[in-house]
């Protein structure tokens, strides 16, 4: 005899959501010459810590030097354990040394003001390897993947006064400069900076890189 189970909308609903977390989870593993851009994982905690700890590293970027293996492995389970924030790992070497990362009008951290149909980038690499054109390496895949997969139409992306390489990174990626603003707090820092934000559209990033697929 087959009994009928009455199955609650909550679950269908919770059921729902886990399967978008795991395909996105499964989708944003994304891969470019030299790099694959994966989830953080837990084991990932002493890379982490190695180029993290590094002050000329995360005050730049608006968070403050890493102080242990384990305060690194927290953060990758509290900050870095979002679908859509990827380590920038070396394929060469399999080490994770950086951390890139997309941030939409829902998530909890992002500092533009952007729309539903809009995103923002996010990164940051180690020092050994500032110069030698991972990041935009890593940003043109992760725009590429913003605009073809989840069909935003403009991506945002920031930097802070006097942040020359960050500012350099994004206008080799294509982005062009938007506005200022000036007094934006930097909670992680307890401050307040001048922020530059730079952008690019779907037009201008065809123009750029070609036709959609």
């Amino acid at each position: 005899m087959i009994q009928n189970i009455s199955v609650s909308p909550l679950t269908l609903l919770h059921t729902e959501l886990l399967q978008q977390i795991k395909y996105k989870e499964k989708s944003m593993e994304l891969q470019t010459k030299r790099l694959i851009l994966r989830a953080w994982k837990e084991s990932d905690a002493e890379a982490l810590y190695k180029y993290a700890r590094n002050p000329n590293v995360g005050p730049i970027a608006g968070w403050t030097p890493h102080t242990s293996v384990e305060n690194s492995r927290e953060i990758i389970k509290a900050v870095l354990s979002t679908p859509e924030t990827c380590a920038v790992v070396l394929k060469e070497t399999g080490e994770a040394v950086g951390s890139v990362g997309i941030m939409t009008a829902r998530s909890e951290i992002h500092s533009a003001k952007i729309a539903d149909n809009e995103c923002e980038i996010g990164y940051w690499i180690g020092e050994p390897y500032w110069g030698q054109g991972l990041i935009p390496e890593a940003v043109n895949e992760l725009l590429r993947y913003a605009f073809e997969d989840l069909g935003k139409t403009t991506v945002w992306c920031g930097y802070y006064d006097g942040n020359e390489k960050s500012k350099r990174a994004q206008e080799k990626c294509g982005f062009v400069y938007s506005h200022t603003e000036d007094n934006k707090p930097v909670p992680l820092m307890n401050e307040f900076r001048t922020e530059h934000f730079t952008k690019i559209t779907l037009e201008d990033w065809k123009k750029q890189y070609g036709s959609m697929k």
